[in-house]
């Protein structure tokens, strides 16, 4: 676990946005027909809409945060599905609790 990876993960707003909303999905997106949000996570389409911003921005957005292990994905046919690295989210909290 990269902590300067991890730390500039978390350093945008919209990035910790996308985590928030990952947490509990089913609070922040429409219901999938494909793929349930526990199994997979959610889609690219849903979380680029719910930002706003541009489809390659939201990707950049989510490659950087799976880069930094806080976030895994599923592909799917044509569909790419992401959801939180809750292993992570508890190697981080140790971290902060012992060495920070």
């Amino acid at each position: 676990m990269d902590q300067l990876e991890i730390f500039k993960a978390l350093s945008n707003k919209t990035r910790l946005q996308i985590l928030q909303w990952l947490k509990e999905p089913e609070k922040h997106f429409p219901v999938q027909e494909h793929a349930s949000f526990d199994e997979v996570g959610v889609c690219v389409g849903q979380i680029q809409q719910k930002a706003g911003l541009t489809q390659s921005t939201v990707s950049e957005y989510l490659s950087i945060l799976q880069k930094s292990g806080l976030l895994e994905s599923t592909r799917l046919g044509q569909w790419t599905y992401y959801r939180r690295n809750e292993e992570a989210f508890a190697a981080l909290s140790n971290i902060i609790k012992s060495e920070i």
